[in-house]
């Protein structure tokens, strides 16, 4: 059919950012200052990374077009054969990446995989002991604010008052005391490695299954940098960003004798249709994790966080545990004069980005940060010393302090 004049004058469409300025130059406008405000300053969030040009390229494919609620081979909408492919991909790679007989990549997040893993494995008013939320665990682990703590009957256990670690008797006796029908194992702010094969044993006594939440530390997991939870939990729930590198979203690893268990509790139970192009993202953040610059990538992220936290306490911090084995360090700027809240305030203004958190045993409030984004920007050992000095010069309101943490960051774009 030959071309028409109408239809060969017509221009090409605009794509990426171009047709975003032309089409919502206010939402365009968002964009581009958030971008100048990562660049400009430092990303210390526990839970934030930046993703590789590859992640962000499959975020905003052609997939995130279709709709495939189901599994492969077994969809509720047609058209969905490449789609089916991705996942495939997608589950493959997190299986061999993490070791496990079943990998379900559809949670939109790490709470979704919680409530999935819930939804399988147990019902309304059965008890499960997890780590308390004053001393780390996350919302779904019992907050009265989540559907956690309004569905199940939680039991918090907690950290020894003067080492800031897990008290693994105190776990031990609840769960003797409470018989629980599941165990859960992980924090969002204790930054040592949970004892799996301990919790296991205790589990195995009490007749509980055992839930590894390990949504912080599943990326140093596939680095090598940190034990794997697979060999010793009922179920594994993680996210896909923080360390992984991945779009934001979530995971669950299992046995084959749960498969159909979780598959059913993600789709239909707790979601509708997969997010593909979240999962096609996944599917790549998989790959990249699985190469050995990205095993170095792991430790370095580690080996940061330890000199860092050194620095910290170097300059005053009261700095949990007395170091860390992860990416993750929590600490107390009381003793510089700062609770947590005064303290995040002063160092945003610096350019600082960090959260706050629970301090246990008490209503305080301390700091809590990451080195991923940090490391993936290139900085090393020598960058987190200088990190180290520039909180004590921003709580000192020492001049010129912001101008120095823009200088990092310009220095260290992410790679």
């Amino acid at each position: 059919m030959p071309v028409t004049a109408t239809a060969a004058a017509r221009p090409a469409p605009a794509t990426g950012a171009d047709a975003l300025r032309r089409q919502d130059p206010q939402i365009a406008d968002v964009l581009a200052a958030e971008r100048d405000r990562q660049a400009d300053t430092l990303q210390l969030i526990a839970a934030e990374n930046f993703t590789s040009p590859a992640v962000l390229a499959a975020l905003a494919s052609p997939l995130a077009n279709k709709y495939a609620e189901g599994y492969p081979g077994a969809r509720h909408h047609g058209g969905c054969g490449l789609a089916d492919t991705a996942e495939r991909i997608a589950v493959e790679r997190a299986r061999a990446l993490f070791g496990a007989a079943h990998a379900n990549v559809q949670p939109h997040s790490g709470s979704s995989a919680v409530l999935a893993a819930y939804a399988a494995l147990l019902r309304p008013g059965d008890t499960v002991l997890a780590m308390g939320l004053r001393h780390g665990g996350h919302l779904t682990h019992g907050s009265p604010a989540n559907f956690s703590g309004r569905w199940f009957d939680f039991v918090g256990y907690g950290v020894d008052a003067e080492s800031g670690l897990i008290d693994y008797e105190q776990v031990r006796a609840l769960a003797r005391r409470h018989r629980p029908k599941a165990i859960v194992c992980g924090s969002i702010s204790y930054p040592r490695h949970p004892d799996y094969a301990r919790f296991r044993d205790i589990a195995d006594e009490a007749g509980a299954y055992l839930i590894a939440d390990a949504a912080h530390p599943i990326g140093l997991v596939a680095g090598g940098a940190a034990p794997n939870p697979v060999p010793y939990a009922d179920v594994v729930c993680a996210t896909t960003h923080k360390v992984l590198r991945g779009p934001r979203g979530g995971m669950v690893l299992c046995g084959d004798e749960l498969a159909e268990r979780i598959d059913r509790a993600v789709f239909p139970f707790t979601q509708g249709g997969a997010q593909m192009h979240t999962i096609a993202a996944k599917a790549v953040a998989f790959g990249e994790a699985a190469t050995p610059a990205f095993t170095a990538y792991a430790h370095q992220v580690v080996d940061n966080a330890r000199v860092l936290a050194a620095g910290l306490a170097a300059e005053g911090f009261a700095v949990t545990t007395g170091g860390t084995d992860t990416h993750l360090i929590t600490a107390d700027p009381r003793p510089l004069g700062f609770d947590g809240p005064a303290a995040r305030g002063l160092l945003a203004a610096a350019g600082l980005v960090l959260d706050t958190c629970a301090l246990p045993y008490g209503d305080e409030r301390g700091i809590r940060l990451g080195t991923a984004a940090v490391t993936t920007q290139g900085m090393g050992q020598e960058a987190m010393a200088r990190v180290a000095g520039l909180f004590r010069a921003a709580l000192e309101r020492q001049p010129d302090v912001r101008e120095a943490v823009r200088e990092l960051a310009h220095d260290h774009p992410p790679r």
